[in-house]
């Protein structure tokens, strides 16, 4: 079986240099390029094809949440799963809509971030507790938007015939 061809996005290089060590590890995931910004995370998708890209969001130049955008245009078929230090829902929310599958904190463990690649890569969203769950109760608050604004169309439809 071929490995999962991984594509790490930050600006901080060690921080780059121990994901690699750490993916090394896995055996059936093989970091195939880095880069230090969003503008370089896109051109090097483009190069090399990676299944998925590892993507933070701060970077200077374009940033995750913008080059996650471009990655999906481009190559529709790659997952993004975003690895970053902000537990905000904002980010989560923006980066699920920009395409990302998935969303893990960069205080994950090595087996967990492991587990979520292997997961976005098979087409699956990744998301962990406590994140899961700002997402689950935005959505059931849209849907409930969405049911009392279509409940309103009808009554003012039924209402004025």
């Amino acid at each position: 079986m071929n490995p999962i061809r991984v594509l790490i996005a930050d600006d901080h290089a060690l921080w780059r240099q121990g994901l690699c060590r750490i993916l090394e590890l896995e055996g059936d995931i093989e970091v195939v390029a880095q880069a230090a910004d969003g503008d370089e995370a896109v051109a090097m998708t483009k190069e090399v094809r990676p299944d998925v890209v590892l993507m933070d969001i701060n970077m200077p130049g374009l940033n995750g949440l913008e080059a996650t955008q471009m990655i999906k245009e481009e190559a529709p078929n790659t997952k993004i799963l975003v690895l970053t230090i902000h537990a905000d829902d904002e980010y989560v929310f923006k980066v699920l809509q920009a395409g990302a599958s998935g969303y893990v904190l960069k205080d994950v463990d090595p087996s967990n971030l492991a587990e979520a690649i292997r997961t976005v890569n098979k087409g699956h969203a990744y998301l962990r507790s406590p994140l899961l769950e700002k997402v689950l109760e935005e959505f059931g608050r849209l849907s409930q938007a969405r049911m009392e604004t279509a409940a309103a169309v009808e009554w003012h439809s039924n209402g004025s015939a």
